[in-house]
């Protein structure tokens, strides 16, 4: 696998570069913003390490324009840990929140989270259930064949998830985990994505797929039945 990190601290980058090469990754560099979406778009990484505060341009600009265009698996890596910054950072597409300092084996973990995840979400480019179409490359849904709705990532995510299982009841922590990583996420910031999908998708209450509030479990799509 490639990885693409994005650190203008050329120690911190040489030291990220060594944790992975022992893991079998081929890593390839960048140390501002525009470098790294040069990079990102002639190296097509499997994963990318980006730090937020580069050169340039920042990671948060730099992530949401890599959102734009795939959906390779993005790590933030930043000395910033305040709630405000975290939750921006998934907004703008982020597959998880590292902060510095770290050690060797909470990144690998956390790498190998991201990554396992990545692997787990549909590789078809769209995913429909009864008048919900889910474009997952352009992050948009599609309500009765209409008009497309731009989601935001996070509330993408949420959907892939509940859409690849309709009918599941997720509980809140997974559904945490699923957005936001190990860390980063509670249940207001989980409840705040739901109620702004929900606004997206459903003009009245009884329509149906609906998202569902199981008091006390989670969430689950609310399906038609045949």
């Amino acid at each position: 696998m490639k990885a693409l990190i994005v650190e203008d601290d050329r120690v911190m980058a040489d030291v990220i570069t060594f944790i992975l090469r022992r893991k079998g990754y081929e890593v390839i560099q960048a140390t501002d913003g525009e470098m790294a979406l040069r990079r990102q778009s002639e190296g097509c990484p499997d994963l990318i390490i980006l730090d937020i505060n580069l050169p340039k341009m920042d990671g948060f600009s730099v992530c949401k324009m890599i959102r734009q265009k795939c959906n390779t698996p993005i790590i933030l890596l930043t000395v910033r840990s305040e709630e405000e910054d975290i939750l921006y950072g998934f907004e703008c597409g982020a597959d998880d929140y590292i902060s510095k300092p770290f050690s060797p084996k909470q990144f690998i973990a956390r790498v190998n989270a991201v990554i396992r995840r990545a692997g787990m979400r549909s590789k078809e480019s769209s995913i429909t259930v009864g008048r919900l179409e889910l474009n997952l490359n352009r992050r948009e849904v599609t309500l009765d064949q209409g008009r497309p709705i731009s989601l935001t990532p996070l509330e993408s995510r949420l959907l892939e998830a509940l859409i690849d299982h309709p009918g599941q009841v997720y509980t809140t922590e997974s559904l945490i985990e699923i957005l936001y990583g190990e860390r980063g996420g509670d249940r207001e910031m989980l409840r705040q994505v739901v109620h702004r999908l929900r606004s997206k998708i459903q003009t009245d209450p009884d329509e149906i797929p609906s998202i569902e509030t199981i008091p006390g479990v989670g969430y689950c799509l609310t399906c038609p039945v045949d």
